[in-house]
């Protein structure tokens, strides 16, 4: 990806949050399991993660909901939230290379926005609990609860390259899942899978046509120099 514009064409790299920016799968699954567990559903942390990662948290409630036969309170979801952010604020750490990469991304003249599967308010904590919300205005945050479909459909990379007026075969996006990947190819964007923890070989399935192990090649990946 040049580092020059063309015309008045508007290069955007999209980075989807949760598994990319920070380092919160383990302590989301890991709350998300031993919730479950107290309501008999016994799970992995692994397990977890491989049933419920990349989902809506009403896609991930109703799915717990269909294993255990049973609805869960209605106040289940609520709580769990609470609890993931109290872990978030004793635990959660930006991935290694994030601020570097977004430094050299936006010095080169590059414009960076997040979108995630996750709600604002928890995109908003993960960020500034990281440190990383000076790269993303609050303009530049963008949520799956805002549009009809979350990932893998494109709808929620479109709208937000829409919104920064970024034409879709100018952006890129950083994605860690399978479902994030095919929707940016389904958005028409050149996906890059984030595999330092996730299978590779299913990101690449979806679509990706570079893998990344490591935030720190991110930049050289753009063709940033």
């Amino acid at each position: 990806m040049s580092t020059q514009r063309a015309g008045d064409e508007r290069r955007l790299v999209i980075f989807d949050c949760d598994g990319v920016l920070v380092d919160s799968e383990t302590i989301s699954n890991r709350v998300l399991a031993e919730m479950l567990a107290a309501e008999g559903l016994a799970i992995t942390v692994a397990q977890a993660r491989r049933e419920f990662q990349g989902l809506l948290l009403s896609d991930v409630l109703a799915r717990a909901q269909h294993k255990l036969g049973r609805p869960l309170g209605e106040d289940w979801l609520a709580s769990y939230e609470r609890v993931r952010a109290t872990a978030f604020r004793r635990e959660l750490k930006p991935v290694a290379g994030a601020a570097e990469s977004l430094q050299r991304i936006q010095a080169a003249g590059l414009d960076v926005c997040v979108a995630s599967q996750g709600k604002l308010s928890k995109t908003a904590l993960s960020l500034s609990l990281t440190a990383l919300d000076r790269y993303f205005p609050e303009s530049a945050r963008f949520s799956a609860h805002a549009v009809a479909r979350g990932k893998p459909a494109p709808d929620l990379f479109l709208h937000a390259a829409s919104t920064l007026g970024a034409a879709p075969s100018a952006c890129v996006v950083l994605e860690d899942t399978p479902s994030g990947v095919s929707a940016a190819v389904a958005a028409g964007m050149h996906a890059i899978g984030y595999a330092a923890d996730s299978d590779e070989r299913a990101l690449r399935a979806a679509g990706a046509t570079t893998i990344l192990r490591s935030l720190h090649a991110l930049p050289r990946a753009l063709g940033l120099r």
